[in-house]
């Protein structure tokens, strides 16, 4: 019968390696490599913040929260189960750009329930708030918000697109210095990662569902799934839009600037096995299959990512992990990896994104590959 975790804090079903199928020195092995191996980011990530991003002031000024950091943690799951864990998961941090995936979940959900239509349809036949007025942002659809190649052009929350522009991630370069101009193409015809494209959309979001996101997330993923009350999702301090005459904050899709999600390991270990398990939780199901598929179609300009998610196409993300896997990933080492293939769940925080791929290495080896 298919496991799942009962409600928080009740206790999560722990299985031995071997009960797992997994080798129990390898599994060891790789909890201690995540575990030793600790992000080279400061602490205190208000050093990391104001100054990691590559931002001139006033460009690099927080405009959420920004808590220091605990140390390294984390948890692996085989079927459902927790097979090993290390460091403190139970602690509540920043996840940084973990919040995108965040962001599509939500988009699903909205989609799920008739919000949107079509993902290719122009966000202005939804929302009309002028920041999808032409001559260009008009032809701006949830596609393209989702797979960031919207090219959307503007300011935001008091940041401008052009701070994310020429921004290299993740193995994709840049022709040019971060923040400096680049001639923007057509709406979906160019991938760039850029924050203030993901707070844009989270604000396009947050006029379709008429209530706080965070709201929204609680009641329809994270209480159904027996998340503890512990998470957060915050906005900026200049965020904030009237919406029925309702005084709401629009969140952050990312900790670059501060706010965003503050969540443990648990938490989003169980965000992590409900998409493992096609969307359902027990016999309820959260989010559809049909999104799910949408959210892990690989980009053109970008096979290694999807709809807010990061894909291993051709394991050109991680080489030593399976191709179908797929990952919420956060700056400063945070890493939701669910790999299908071989019923896995992973989290990792806090740790060195060089070491990532170690750890899967050895998880593969621990299942005799």
């Amino acid at each position: 019968m298919t496991y799942f975790p009962p409600p928080h804090p009740s206790s999560w079903a722990k299985v031995t390696p071997a009960e797992a199928g997994l080798d129990a020195e390898t599994v060891a092995a790789a909890a201690r490599h995540a575990g030793e191996r600790e992000t080279p980011w400061a602490r205190d990530l208000a050093l990391m913040v104001t100054g990691d991003f590559q931002e001139r002031p006033p460009w690099n000024e927080a405009l959420g929260p920004v808590r220091p950091r605990g140390g390294p943690n984390g948890l692996l799951l085989r079927g459902g189960r927790i097979v090993a864990e290390w460091g403190e998961t139970t602690r509540v941090d920043m996840t940084f750009s973990v919040a995108k995936s965040y962001l599509a979940i939500l988009a699903g959900l909205a989609w799920d329930r008739g919000l949107f239509g079509d993902p290719h349809e122009e966000v202005r036949r939804t929302v009309e708030d002028g920041g999808f007025d032409p001559p260009h942002n008009d032809k701006v659809t949830w596609h393209h918000l989702l797979q960031q190649t919207s090219e959307w052009e503007g300011v935001l929350w008091d940041k401008p697109d052009l701070v994310d522009r020429n921004r290299a991630v993740a193995g994709h370069p840049s022709v040019a210095p971060k923040g400096t101009h680049r001639d923007l193409h057509r709406p979906g015809g160019f991938w760039e990662y850029n924050d203030v494209r993901v707070n844009r959309l989270s604000l396009a979001l947050l006029r379709l569902w008429r209530r706080p996101l965070p709201e929204v997330f609680r009641e329809l993923v994270m209480d159904p799934i027996g998340a503890s009350r512990d998470w957060e999702w915050a906005g900026y301090r200049n965020s904030w839009v009237e919406i029925d005459g309702r005084r709401v904050q629009s969140v952050a899709g990312g900790g670059h600037w501060g706010g965003g999600v503050f969540i443990h390991a648990r938490d989003q270990a169980r965000i992590g096995l409900m998409l493992l398990r096609h969307g359902m939780w027990g016999r309820h199901r959260i989010l559809s299959e049909g999104w799910i598929e949408r959210m892990l179609d690989p980009c053109p300009f970008n096979r290694q990512y999807g709809y807010l998610w990061w894909l291993n196409t051709g394991r050109g993300l991680y080489p030593n992990a399976p191709e179908a896997s797929y990952y919420a990933r956060g700056a400063g080492g945070n890493l939701t990896w669910i790999d299908p293939e071989d019923d896995i769940v992973a989290v990792l925080r806090w740790i060195d994104p060089a070491a990532m791929d170690g750890f899967m290495r050895l998880v593969m080896a621990a299942l005799g590959r």
